[in-house]
């Protein structure tokens, strides 16, 4: 649905009405191993402004000019050295639990991908060109050459679903002799963390009507319409002086019902792991109880604060943070949010980190009750360390990077040094898109098993099955795999489409950050409402407890 129609790049005053979608396709013969693929066209007398996220433009008549802008958020900067991530040897739980860990553990699975040698999927690299064109053709449909106004991936687009820029508004109703950029910046990250952490899937039956205008919205983008309009009304604050923010007191009495309330989530319009949500903004007031990094009145907008004050931030002619300041506040400072039945080592929660047969295995399983690699059948010392068997991904604490990382270089000019540490999300849509697109299928007994695991959860939930696929929980060993393979894909693929246009980018080159906002993220939910009309859901299912995906 949009798949086969071009994005007004000049959304007109009436950008928030719903507008007819376009239906006419094209199919384009590529040069890809003989495919040939659907691809994305120029219907100019049928142009329409789809609701996805990474519209070009989303200001309107009276919206004044949005500071999250991408221009000029990026100048070249001095090196800035990154610190180590510690020896995994000496210090593994700390290994896996740094940012470099996701990307050097997920390359080692990607080679096997590479090699057609995963466990569970078949992988057809033939494929991988009709993946980079479907990607290269979306943005060239909704971007202008040399694509500089493509933001990087954030939860800030979301929140300018309709053509709507809300942030941009509601910054606006602050007058600056009464609320600083700092503060304002306060305000942001408080309402884009809480947003993230909800930001799982919703589910097929859940959508949230605007209190502002009235319109319906669904998935990541009711989501955040529904979490602002939550946080104006002060369901989050415990300050009576500001209602407007985040913090300890506020979430602590926070309850599921206030939540479900808040989301709309009723009887026929359920929220999918709504009491998970809940519970994890119930954890998110104890997590704040650190001063270092949330001060005492336990805001997550305090960071700002703890960053700025950082010995390693560099204050010239722009203010430099390594990315790590940032990134170590959200794994430490959240860590106690993460349920306690995750993968853990030495005591020591990992968060979104989950053993995986394809990965090296020891000869001997760990005695840990929270940690479940698959041991190899040998009884012999290989000399392969329990944690080598684990996949670390953090998808929730990188999109929370992407995201907070936005009003902090737009508001405070903050630049941060090394963001090329961060990886593709691997999540159901860019994880999805490799498998419409026939780079990943499924191997027969495990497409069984998962449409058995879908049975047995429609007939739990009493769900109606409209369009049936394989359905896996978080932890299962399918999902572990496709989304190590994901996070490697996405790096060829950025490459790729940075090789593909090349001429349009007239000497620049897109950030992975821009792939996944204009084409990877995008592309997948597109090629799901092609494949899956209906529900629109990915290739593959999962059952999940609204606090991973």
């Amino acid at each position: 649905m949009g798949l086969f129609s071009r994005r007004d790049k000049a959304p007109k005053a009436a950008a928030d009405d719903q507008p007819a979608l376009a239906s006419s396709q094209s199919k384009t013969s590529l040069t890809s191993a003989s495919s040939s693929i659907v691809t994305p066209i120029n219907t100019s007398s049928r142009i329409i402004n789809r609701t996805s996220a990474g519209t070009t433009s989303t200001a309107g008549p009276g919206t004044p000019l949005t500071p999250f802008s991408p221009t000029g958020m990026n100048p070249t900067l001095p090196k800035v050295d990154m610190p180590r991530p510690p020896d995994p040897q000496l210090d593994p739980a700390g290994y896996l639990r740094s940012l470099s860990a996701v990307r050097e553990r997920c390359q080692i699975l990607w080679s096997k991908a590479l090699k057609n040698d995963l466990r569970h999927f078949d992988v057809d690299m033939r494929k991988f060109p009709d993946v980079v064109s479907f990607v290269a053709n979306i943005i060239k449909r909704d971007y202008d050459a040399p694509f500089t106004t493509i933001p990087p991936h954030g939860r800030y687009q979301h929140f300018g679903v309709g053509g709507r820029d809300r942030i941009a508004h509601l910054l606006a109703t602050w007058p600056e002799d009464m609320v600083d950029n700092t503060e304002k910046c306060k305000r942001m990250i408080d309402l884009f963390l809480v947003s993230v952490l909800l930001d799982a899937g919703a589910g097929t039956k859940w959508s949230y009507k605007s209190v502002e205008n009235g319109r319906v919205y669904r998935r990541s983008e009711g989501i955040a319409v529904a979490t602002l309009d939550m946080f104006k009304t002060g369901l989050f604050s415990g300050s009576p002086a500001n209602k407007y923010q985040v913090d300890k007191e506020g979430l602590r009495q926070l309850t599921v019902e206030k939540l479900a309330q808040g989301l709309q989530s009723t009887p026929g319009n359920e929220m999918a792991g709504l009491e998970g949500r809940a519970q994890l903004l119930i954890r998110l007031s104890e997590a704040l109880n650190n001063t270092e990094y949330f001060g005492e009145d336990g805001r997550p907008g305090n960071m700002l604060d703890h960053i700025l004050s950082h010995p390693s931030t560099q204050a010239s002619s722009v203010i430099i943070v390594p990315l790590t300041v940032l990134w170590n506040v959200l794994m430490d400072g959240l860590a106690p949010i993460w349920p306690p039945s995750r993968t853990a080592i030495n005591g020591v929660s990992l968060g979104d980190a989950w053993p995986c047969s394809s990965m090296p295995q020891p000869a001997q399983s760990p005695t840990s009750p929270t940690f479940s690699p698959f041991p190899n059948t040998t009884g012999q010392s290989n000399g392969i360390a329990p944690w080598e068997s684990i996949l670390p991904f953090h998808k929730l604490t990188q999109w929370l990077t992407y995201s907070l990382m936005q009003p902090m270089q737009s508001i405070m000019k903050i630049q941060f040094a090394g963001q090329e540490l961060l990886t593709g999300l691997p999540e159901y849509r860019n994880g999805g898109l490799f498998i419409d697109m026939g780079v990943m299928t499924l191997k027969p007994e495990d497409q069984e098993r998962g449409l058995q695991h879908y049975a047995e959860y429609c007939q739990r939930t009493g769900t109606k099955a409209v369009e049936v696929a394989p359905m896996f929980e978080p932890s299962d060993d399918v999902i572990v795999e496709w989304r190590g393979a994901t996070v490697g894909f996405l790096d060829m693929l950025a490459l790729e489409v940075n090789r593909v246009l090349k001429a349009e980018l007239a000497g620049g080159e897109l950030s992975l950050a821009q792939v996944l906002e204009a084409g990877s993220w995008k592309g997948g939910r597109e090629i799901a409402e092609v494949s899956r009309p209906n529900t629109k859901e990915p290739p593959i299912l999962i059952d999940s407890d609204g606090t991973v995906f």
